[in-house]
């Protein structure tokens, strides 16, 4: 296969990775948000006091257990995480896809914007 043919099949896999993880948290956060609607429709908002996240959904195995046991914070909270993840996946594949290649400058290069990118989420 020509290098041509190979680069353009992989523009078009990361353009179906980006869709699909977009398309896929869009429909967990519209289910979570749908659902808070469903369980939190007889309360009305307290406008007067900004409340943040509950701590108990704060971190990402947190998340996770709440998401699949159907509490609707927490399947917002799964949906936004990966929203996050969609373009740190897409990172990754690019890494492979250019050590695969034998292109060690953008290997360097995107291992080094991948570092930053999940140093700055953990450091948060």
């Amino acid at each position: 296969m020509r290098a041509e043919q190979r680069d353009r099949q992989f523009e078009i896999l990361l353009g179906q990775l980006l869709r699909i993880g977009f398309l896929l948290s869009a429909a967990v956060v519209l289910a979570g948000g749908l659902l808070y609607l469903i369980q939190y429709r007889h309360q009305s908002p307290q406008y007067q006091m900004f409340r943040g996240e509950p701590t108990d959904i704060r971190y990402v195995a947190d998340v996770l257990r709440y998401a699949l046991g159907g509490h609707s914070r927490g399947l917002i909270q799964l949906g936004l995480l990966l929203l996050i993840a969609t373009p740190i996946a897409r990172i990754s594949f690019s890494v492979i896809e250019f050590a695969r290649q034998r292109d060690w400058l953008y290997v360097t290069t995107t291992v080094i914007v991948l570092a930053v990118l999940i140093y700055s989420l953990a450091s948060s």
